[in-house]
């Protein structure tokens, strides 16, 4: 009788933990494979920590994959996903549409360690609905420019901190070397709305373009969107990478980081990954400067990707631990101490600014990125009025639709397949269509 009593009672206690086991809930994470977000998975153990009833699985993909994946889950309530990784241009829009939870009214309140006030405004702002949060800031970032001092150096060339497009036009002709398989300077190339799209619609607002006029007439063969087009296609084609047009940043930051352009335009946060990339040699010739204007004042871009919980998730308390922890100010110490301060998410809280460890690594662009990211205004991107915000990108649903399409003309332009007239009469005729059946034209 006694060994039938232990052995019911270990039966149970079997039972038990088999139970406890099956009750651990598991949370699938769809993020962009940027190396800031990769050292958050390395890191997931520490999570595990103080959660040990959560099971993360991430699904780290490209961005360009990400997006139409994330999408078409959201839109489609499937509930593949428990947490989505999604950006500026998606998050008022989704708001809008109740496809993700508002933080703010269901766990901001009550987070008072996750540390709201910490957050630098402008990204708060870009991750917000009507003054209610509706993801977390993973990292807030603006667009710089990248260059080698001593390739300046040698040629006689100086830098300014604030350059112009036509300045850099002249230091990339000058630096362009193709014997030493050197590229005068590296842009994006590939298609895609948050690709090639992104810088030139700096290049686009600097030059005094626009996309649409007040009336919602499409405006890229307008004279001075036409112009900033060519000359970001020239600029490529005359003194560019090879291959541009198949080329995004992931290539970009490894061709700087092996010394082969003397210049790169792209988003701060590469700023990190590019000395923590770089040869011994090449790091201390790293420097940066702010993205190049025209008339504008200012030209760089804003963005930040965050973490929102799309409404159709089982497990939104358990989402919610997650993603108020990898944005944490905990969180960002940990990653600079376990993977390098240059591999951190910036941008996003100003607390980071205060680390002293950081203030060391970043000493060279920390306040270069503060800066373009407080003087980048999406209320206000263009020269003239536009009834849009957004800075690198139009806040409008169709435009996910028309940057797509209007992206692979401009590359299929810089890859020699057609003119830039060609792929703008073909892109604005694209645009008005949709713009018409949207009913935003009558």
């Amino acid at each position: 009788m006694a060994k039938l009593c232990l052995y019911a009672a270990t039966g149970a206690l079997i039972a038990a933990g088999a139970a406890s086991a099956q009750e651990k809930t598991s949370l699938t994470i769809a993020m962009a494979a940027n190396p800031q977000m990769q050292v958050a998975e390395r890191l997931i153990g520490e999570f595990y920590k103080t959660n040990p009833d959560i099971q993360v699985n991430f699904q780290i993909l490209p961005e360009n994959q990400l997006r139409p994946t994330v999408l078409r889950d959201v839109a489609t309530k499937s509930g593949q996903f428990d947490v989505v990784m999604i950006g500026a241009y998606e998050v008022p829009l989704w708001a809008q549409k109740g496809w993700i939870v508002n933080l703010s009214e269901k766990y901001v309140p009550s987070a008072t360690d996750w540390k709201l006030d910490d957050l630098n405004k402008p990204i708060l702002d870009l991750i917000s609905k009507d003054g209610s949060l509706y993801a977390t800031p993973f990292y807030g970032s603006s667009s710089f420019m990248f260059y080698r001092k001593d390739l300046f150096q040698a040629a006689g060339l100086t830098m300014p901190e604030h350059p112009t497009w036509d300045q850099v036009a002249e230091f990339a002709a000058k630096l362009d070397d193709d014997a030493k398989g050197v590229s005068g300077i590296c842009l994006r190339g590939v298609p895609g709305w948050g690709q090639n799209l992104a810088p030139l619609t700096t290049v686009i607002n600097t030059f005094g373009g626009r996309w649409f006029d007040e009336n919602w007439q499409p405006q890229l063969t307008s004279p001075k969107t036409k112009a900033a087009i060519e000359f970001y296609v020239d600029l490529i084609r005359e003194h560019g990478q090879q291959d541009a047009a198949t080329a995004g940043w992931q290539e970009c930051l490894q061709l700087f980081s092996q010394g082969r352009t003397a210049m790169w335009y792209d988003d701060t946060v590469f700023a990190g990954p590019v000395l923590d990339q770089s040869s011994a040699e090449l790091k201390p010739n790293v420097g940066f400067a702010l993205a190049p204007k025209k008339e504008t004042e200012y030209s760089g871009w804003l963005w930040a990707w965050g973490l929102a919980i799309p409404e159709t998730s089982q497990h939104q308390d358990a989402a919610w631990k997650f993603i108020s922890w990898v944005t944490s100010p905990e969180y960002i110490a940990l990653a600079g101490k376990e993977a390098g301060w240059d591999q951190i998410p910036p941008g996003s809280r100003k607390s980071t600014y205060a680390i002293p460890e950081y203030q060391a690594a970043a000493k060279d662009y920390a306040d270069l990125t503060l800066k373009s990211i407080e003087e980048a205004n999406p209320q206000k991107p263009t020269v003239d009025p536009v009834p849009y915000t957004g800075v690198q990108y139009v806040s409008i649903p169709e435009f996910e639709q028309i940057g797509d399409f209007v992206s692979q003309q401009i590359s299929g332009a810089i890859s020699g397949q057609q003119t830039v007239d060609e792929a703008l009469k073909t892109s604005e005729d694209q645009i008005r269509q949709i713009m018409t059946d949207a009913g935003y034209i009558k």
